[in-house]
């Protein structure tokens, strides 16, 4: 009997400590996501592009410009990287490039030195993601990477270096993606057991992705979506995803029904342009999208966990700018209302908030800090 009670004595306390460990991380979680209200995306640099030579990514974004996004009033960067040349020949002793990885290094330690929180995004291509999705071998491959470069980083300050394990994974099976991360998020673990890890959901990341997740049991995380909607809208005129879009230019924001009927013969076919029609009839605004923005801070407060939405945007080439602030506004104001933080898509790019030719000085587009409540 005495035996028994000293089980149930050990189980008692060893149960409380941990909960008690659980319930320190969540914590720590929480305040670090306080670094991460407003940032901006520093995408096509180490990420989405063909050519990763030094001269390019010297001159695409510069010191100049992560002094003008601390000046903006960013307070975090996502810096996304493509795990193809990371892991590229010649190799040094981690199994890392070390020629790419030092550049990695000079623009990690530029963005905290202007003060600047870093989400560290394994932002892959396509095939990368489809042996991710297929095989166990690349997971295995995948996993070792992260141990890797989470050793790497977790000599910087871990206040404010964060760990995003993959963006928009495109695993469409939410069982096999749960399992890698939680096996990823183990491995960063290991490697660095002080710094905040940010996951994500299944497929592109969306909301629906979100709340069918569930939670790590690591309690030291940082949960993400990503946000578009309405894509009729955000993606009018762009060259990838749904093949009609590339046909639509000045849609506007919020949903004008009285500008349908022109507007929809942009698309030639007729199956298409129902899709397109079905944009004014959904009746897109802003109390829509803050309706929507409530379910994911529902999933985040039902779980306990700190939650951002760190990509955001619209396609600037083809969108009248009035439309895109009052869409940008509308997202920023429904996030914020909900207590999320944000990080734009993208600092210079198609999305971007600045306007920007290689190796020369950024011209700021006003009307974007001011939809995003930012201060020049």
């Amino acid at each position: 009997m005495f035996h028994r009670f000293c089980l149930a004595l050990f189980l008692s306390v060893a149960l409380s400590a941990a909960a008690q460990d659980d319930s320190t991380q969540v914590a720590t979680a929480f305040s670090r996501a306080q670094h991460l209200r407003h940032g901006i995306n520093a995408s096509e640099w180490f990420a989405q592009s063909s050519d990763y030579s030094a001269a390019r990514t010297g001159r695409y974004t510069d010191a100049g410009d992560i002094a003008l996004m601390a000046k903006l009033g960013f307070d975090n960067v996502r810096l996304s990287i493509d795990p193809a040349p990371l892991e590229a020949d010649p190799r040094g002793a981690d199994g890392m490039n070390a020629e790419f990885l030092a550049r990695l290094d000079r623009a990690v330690d530029a963005m905290l030195a202007n003060r600047l929180a870093v989400e560290i995004d394994i932002h892959p291509e396509g095939p990368y993601k489809q042996q991710v999705r297929t095989s166990n071998e690349a997971v295995d491959r995948f996993t070792t990477l992260w141990r890797r470069l989470a050793a790497h980083y977790a000599t910087r300050d871990p206040e404010k270096v964060f760990f995003e394990i993959m963006n928009e994974p495109e695993v469409s099976d939410p069982y096999r993606w749960a399992g890698i991360q939680a096996r990823v998020a183990a491995a960063i673990r290991e490697a660095a057991p002080r710094n905040t890890i940010i996951a994500t959901g299944p497929n592109y990341s969306g909301i629906v992705d979100l709340l069918a997740m569930p939670r790590l049991s690591d309690g030291n995380v940082i949960y993400t979506f990503h946000f578009y909607e309405p894509h009729e809208f955000t993606h009018q005129g762009a060259g990838w995803g749904a093949t009609w879009w590339i046909y639509t230019h000045d849609i506007p924001y919020p949903a004008s029904e009285n500008s349908m009927p022109d507007l929809v013969r942009q698309v030639p076919d007729l199956a298409y342009r129902f899709a397109l029609e079905n944009y004014w009839l959904d009746r897109w605004d802003g109390h829509r999208i803050r309706l929507m923005m409530d379910e994911a801070a529902f999933w985040a407060k039902t779980n306990n966990v700190p939650l951002i939405c760190n990509e955001f945007g619209a396609y600037r080439e083809y969108s009248a700018p009035a439309s895109r602030m009052n869409w940008l506004r509308d997202v920023r104001t429904a996030l914020e209302a909900d207590g999320i933080g944000w990080t734009m898509w993208d600092y210079r790019g198609g999305f971007g908030v600045v306007y920007k030719e290689d190796g020369q000085p950024a011209r700021v587009d006003d009307a974007v800090v001011e939809a995003l409540g930012l201060k020049k």
